[in-house]
């Protein structure tokens, strides 16, 4: 039997790295998906293999009625829901704090901050109703601490922890669990796209910079972030929540 088996997931920010990877263990583990992203063909392309285990939306968690509609057609498609990854964000600008400008700051606000909120919102009430629930929130290594250039994105991920902290206050009560995640640089799409943004004429020396700040001496894997989720959304951490919980090779203990 799987350790999420007759389980149903929803999972933003679906055809990113550490979403597809949540995806693959989820299903494997005997749980069913509802996978929500913006474009449909990537979407699609992502979710292929797994047949109906697997049901899609599209929109941005930017927009609450898309949030709201993915939530709905999960219920529609599946009967239930039981675990909630809040995945989706951006990095925003790597820039010093005086140069970033408002509609920098506005797109950072939307993703990271203003949808994870509405994630939050539309997803906590089926769980209340039944009982019962997981969710788990993506911040960042930088929702607990800080770094020069990234003060946006920082500041945005020590939102999520402390919308996580409250809401676990209010829905730990209900039978719900509400954690959050924070890993440290992950190999993938975003880190490739922060070392570009910190030197385009030498991102390996950002990535080697980065690399050396953490302990274990490498960067973490999107499966492993996976895992991660995967432990939070299943019953094995059924006395877990309202806790940070970090994937960041030693990091957080300099």
């Amino acid at each position: 039997m799987g350790r999420v088996e007759g389980k149903v997931a929803l999972v933003t920010g679906a055809t990113g790295g550490i979403g597809k990877a949540t995806i693959e263990r989820l299903v494997r583990e005997g749980a069913r998906v509802f996978a929500f992203a913006r474009q449909e063909g990537p979407l699609r392309d992502a979710v292929a293999q797994y047949g109906d285990a697997v049901a899609i939306g599209t929109g941005t968690v930017t927009e609450e009625a898309d949030v709201a509609r993915a939530v709905a057609s999960c219920l529609s498609a599946f009967g239930r829901l039981d675990i909630l990854f809040a995945n989706a964000g951006v990095e925003g600008v790597v820039k010093p704090l005086t140069e970033i400008t408002a509609e920098e700051l506005d797109e950072v606000y939307r993703v990271n901050m203003r949808g994870t909120f509405f994630t939050l919102k539309h997803g906590a009430p089926p769980m209340v109703e039944q009982g019962k629930g997981s969710i788990v929130l993506n911040s960042s290594v930088l929702g607990l601490s800080g770094m020069a250039g990234l003060s946006a994105y920082a500041m945005s991920k020590h939102a999520v922890t402390g919308l996580m902290r409250s809401a676990a206050l209010e829905l730990s009560p209900r039978g719900v669990r509400v954690n959050s995640i924070h890993p440290a640089a992950v190999d993938n799409r975003m880190m490739r796209s922060i070392e570009r943004l910190a030197a385009p004429d030498a991102p390996n020396s950002v990535k080697d910079k980065f690399t050396s700040m953490i302990p274990l001496g490498r960067y973490g894997t999107n499966e492993e972030i996976a895992d991660l989720v995967l432990f939070l959304a299943s019953d094995e951490s059924s006395f877990c929540s309202g806790s940070t919980f970090t994937a960041d090779g030693a990091f957080g203990a300099l």
